[in-house]
């Protein structure tokens, strides 16, 4: 084989290889696996497998599911989403904000736990999956970064609030009609707390103590697990059936089975737009945990890719009895600092629930539903962020309206309504931002001495600007959404100042589009018409490109763009000399000036 031969061979396996790398990410980080990881990961797994057993079955329960769909969320779905996705650290899975989307969302149309509210979860999940893996397809993982983190964290407080409500019956062991609303609920409790059962507030407010006593003397232990244990010798102990304490029931010991979500057409129609919001929190979930934990691993998060693992993740766990999951904080964080080095510990955990599950299922038999309300107060309790909460409010008024909005949205509508509000008025408040780009006056600062022509923001030092020639520095975008504040900046100073050269610094200017660029060479032909012009210098080099296939430049004419701002401003001030708008001008601004 000859070097021309070897090259093309080398550039054909590159090439297949960087493909094969695109269709299965997990292979990238196979060639990483060493016996230190997968030592360390198997570890990761362990802890990672004792501590979704509780939250699974808690999961599933505030879902409106039997509490073995949540164990099959959490056997099928992090295999998948690890396999596919981006992140090295990121555990999917069942979630307390995705559970409870998904029996609000279900419950409109089928009775919790029944078989039909399950096929119609499982479908929901499908649907879900479909979405999300179609916006990964279409490279849209960027649009996670017009969505304010902000948004999930009023959206899990209000859901929390809402989840500790829905535990309060079982909790108090008080009667309270399925489907009320958040207030007529808690008119309920209120009436009827006479009627409360003492033996399940014990069994349950015991769990509780207890998960938060170990938590507090120590953290590593499983609390969750632990409290489970303790709360049904409580419930043992006070009589257990004989005063009324119900339990969850024997879970099949056996791996997830097969199953088939409803694919008619009045179904799908029935629960597309639900679907769409499970899947917006999903992906919004699962990429700003990926983010935060990356951010302390120094890993790069590929946000298309993770939505093609969360969206293969849904789809296929929704054919092997899992309902929607995403990423989950807690057991991403624990899985990172357990010291996981590839998501080997992701499917490790998986596997090794999987065991467990066959050899301890039956005991659920003996788990009181009131343990499962304390457990489920805690879950809920660890999901509203109060230090965030307090920066949020404490920092910005913006924010604090997205939290506010987001989390009563969450208490009194819908919960998928909530979610698009939350993200709408997120969206409203980016476009306004970027809206009003900040325009700043610049003038030439003489007292620097080694620049012939720094210019200085003349909000932040008194300086003489040149009664004949503007100099602006455009920050942001000049898009569809901001012409009118610049163009009405440009107004200002032509009709108020009486200016009609305006030199624009482009340094800032990240996008012209097409309107941006339409009002650009209206002001440059209105400015002409009055004996000035509309100039450019410094533009970034992807800007330059992008303005001269819409033709701006020829129409402008290319005198008018200057790579730096001291050919500019040499250019310019030589071209007021020789109009003779300098004579009898006292400002001298530029050094020139002065020695004219």
């Amino acid at each position: 084989m000859n070097i021309k031969q070897t090259y093309a061979a080398s550039i054909k396996m590159i090439v297949r290889n960087i493909t094969l790398d695109k269709l299965f990410p997990f292979l990238v980080w196979f060639r990483l696996i060493t016996k230190d990881s997968l030592r360390a990961d198997l570890i990761a797994g362990v802890t990672g497998a004792v501590i979704v057993l509780p939250q699974g079955v808690a999961f599933a329960l505030i879902a409106g599911l039997p509490p073995e769909y949540g164990l099959y969320t959490a056997m099928v779905t992090p295999i998948i989403a690890a396999l596919f996705g981006s992140s090295m650290h990121l555990i999917s899975g069942p979630t307390t904000a995705i559970s409870i989307v998904i029996f609000s969302a279900v419950s409109h149309h089928a009775e919790p736990f029944t078989p039909e509210f399950i096929t119609l979860a499982l479908t929901i999940t499908f649907l879900a999956g479909i979405y999300q893996f179609i916006l990964g397809i279409a490279r849209m993982g960027i649009l996670v970064n017009f969505v304010s983190h902000t948004v999930v964290i009023g959206f899990t407080a209000g859901a929390a609030i809402l989840i500790a409500t829905s535990q309060m019956k079982n909790i108090l062991g008080i009667e309270v009609p399925r489907g009320e609303s958040f207030m007529h609920t808690w008119i309920d409790i209120w009436h009827g707390l006479g009627a409360m059962n003492h033996y399940i507030a014990i069994t349950a407010l015991s769990t509780l103590a207890s998960a938060l006593l170990i938590k507090k003397l120590w953290p590593k232990a499983p609390h969750l697990l632990l409290s489970l244990v303790i709360g049904s010798v409580v419930a043992a102990l006070v009589g257990g059936t004989l005063h009324g304490i119900s339990f969850v029931g024997k879970i099949p010991a056996h791996l997830p089975p097969l199953s088939a979500p409803d694919f008619s057409l009045s179904t799908i129609k029935m629960l597309a737009p639900e679907a769409f919001a499970v899947a917006l929190l999903g992906l919004i979930e699962a990429v700003s945990i990926s983010r935060s934990i990356a951010s302390k691993s120094h890993q790069r998060i590929d946000g298309n890719q993770e939505f093609i693992g969360q969206g293969l993740s849904n789809m296929v766990g929704s054919m092997f009895s899992s309902y929607a999951g995403s990423g989950s904080f807690t057991r991403s964080g624990i899985n990172y600092a357990s010291g996981a080095k590839s998501p080997m510990s992701a499917i490790f955990a998986a596997m090794i629930l999987m065991v467990i599950i066959l050899l301890i299922a039956p005991l659920a038999a003996y788990l009181p539903v009131a343990a499962m309300g304390g457990v489920i107060l805690v879950v809920a309790y660890n999901l509203i962020d109060f230090e965030q909460i307090k920066h949020v409010l404490e920092s910005s008024k913006a924010e604090t309206a997205i939290l506010l909005t987001t989390f009563f949205a969450t208490l009194f509508l819908e919960l998928e309504f909530a979610i698009y509000l939350g993200v709408l008025l997120s969206l409203v408040i980016f476009l306004a931002r970027t809206s009003t780009p900040e325009i700043t006056t610049l003038a030439p600062d003489l007292d620097r001495r080694y620049d012939k022509h720094t210019l200085t923001d003349v909000e932040t030092k008194p300086l003489k600007e040149c009664p004949h020639l503007k100099v602006l520095r455009i920050d942001m975008s000049i898009y569809f959404g901001s012409v009118n504040h610049i163009q009405n900046k440009i107004y200002e100073i032509t009709e108020k100042d009486g200016i009609f050269d305006i030199l624009i610094i482009g340094e800032g200017i990240n996008l012209i589009d097409l309107t941006g660029a339409e009002m650009l060479l209206h002001e440059a032909e209105r400015l002409e018409k009055k004996g000035g012009g509309l100039y450019f210098a410094c533009l970034k080099p992807q800007v330059y490109y992008a303005i001269s296939r819409t033709h701006l430049i020829n129409q402008i004419g290319n005198n008018h763009f200057f790579d730096d701002k001291h050919e500019a401003l040499t250019k310019l001030q030589r071209l007021v000399r020789m109009q003779g708008r300098c004579e009898g001008c006292s400002a001298l601004v530029f050094k020139e000036c002065k020695n004219d």
